[in-house]
């Protein structure tokens, strides 16, 4: 990916009343909660997440989404309200960001990463769907001709960009713009194309509420993945588990940091995937890995669960041993691996136990831990 961090951008500061209904459409109801928080469940994990509502509906933004997402203000046109959510991030933190419409909640893992694959090589990058259907012109409720359809595309979004030459861009427009691509080409940005998907409707009419419906109550992909690791205790003032450094009276044997705790995790997505354990991404042969921080290998192998299309739906890791004690970390723990993993922490368990004194553990030889994950791809 391009350096920095990303940034995402909901638009949802539009009235909607084609879709009918008393409230706008991206806040009426889809399987149990707003159109809106599907749309962001999307984007977990992405980045910064700026939500931009209409002045009217603030209440709402804080009543559903307090603390998960930054709150803005829309402006009098679409080409505002995108401008205004661009004027917070702050160009020495974020490098790229994601424009996405509200009304699209179906928006796939695959999808998004393909959108920020292409800005390693272009400056802006944009889903569409190439036109397969005849096209006409009517009037009268007749038809009055055909148009070619050759080279044109039916536009999706999120849509890529670089930070600074779209907010550049976006500073300079004049006049109303159909989405962003548009204010990118004014300012002479090539706008990569990257496939599309059927499932990412936009919401516009009311019989979308129920295809909506049906894509969300189809078939997912879910995996499940197990892991299991064992370090033996050697000389040291420190252990690190599950990415915290925990004073002990003796430290843990490893190649790398013998982080216990994150090698079972790491594993038990290596095998969710299908993809072996660590040993086979990160030999520890190769002395480069000699003492390395272990939230490279889980960084690595949640990177690839995205890159497929999966998302973590939930993470159970549990140590084992007699000391040190983990009840005090736990929440620390489970802090430090949803910011390696861009999950939210309440998809993670991190806990303890101990093995009654048996076996390796018990005798406080060395430290074990196990670990379930489920990832799911819709």
């Amino acid at each position: 990916m391009a350096g920095g961090e990303t940034a995402v951008i909901i638009v949802a500061a539009g009235r909607g009343s084609r879709a009918g209904g008393e409230l706008p459409k991206q806040w009426r109801d889809l399987r149990g909660k707003p159109v809106l928080a599907h749309t962001i469940a999307a984007f977990a994990g992405v980045g910064r997440i700026v939500l931009v509502l209409h002045p009217d509906d603030m209440a709402l933004g804080l009543q559903h989404f307090a603390g998960k997402v930054v709150l803005v203000a829309g402006g009098d046109s679409r080409n505002a309200s995108v401008r205004n959510a661009l004027e917070v991030l702050d160009p020495d933190t974020f490098s790229t960001v994601l424009i996405h419409d509200g009304a699209r909640p179906l928006a796939s893992p695959g999808l998004i990463a393909r959108v920020r694959a292409a800005l390693d090589t272009a400056p802006a990058a944009a889903p569409a769907l190439s036109v397969t259907d005849a096209l006409w012109t009517g009037a009268a409720g007749v038809v009055t001709g055909l148009t070619p359809r050759d080279g044109l595309y039916r536009a999706q979004t999120p849509q890529g960009f670089h930070l600074a030459p779209i907010r550049a861009a976006h500073r300079a427009f004049k006049g109303d713009a159909k989405d962003d691509v548009e204010i990118a080409l004014a300012a002479g940005l090539d706008v990569a194309i990257v496939e599309g998907e059927e499932e990412n409707i936009k919401i516009t009419w009311p019989g979308d509420f129920a295809r909506a419906e049906r894509i969300l109550g189809g078939s997912m992909d879910i995996r499940t993945g197990n892991g299991f690791d064992v370090h033996a205790f050697t000389e040291g003032d420190h252990v690190m588990l599950c990415g915290i450094r925990v004073p002990h009276s003796r430290g843990l044997l490893g190649h790398s940091d013998a982080d216990v705790g994150m090698h079972a995790l790491t594993d038990a997505i290596y095998g969710a995937l299908a993809k072996g354990d660590i040993g086979r991404h990160f030999p520890p042969s190769d002395p480069q890995w000699k003492g390395a921080a272990s939230e490279i290998f889980l960084a690595h192998a949640a990177g690839l669960a995205r890159n497929k299309g999966y998302r973590l739906s939930n993470a159970d890791v549990t140590l084992i041993c007699e000391r040190p004690k983990i009840g005090p970390y736990a929440l620390e723990m489970t802090s430090e691996l949803s910011r390696i993993m861009g999950v939210d922490p309440d998809r993670i368990s991190v806990k303890a136990t101990t093995s009654e004194r048996l076996g390796f553990t018990g005798r406080e030889e060395g430290i074990a831990a196990i670990a379930t994950v489920t990832l799911v791809r819709p």
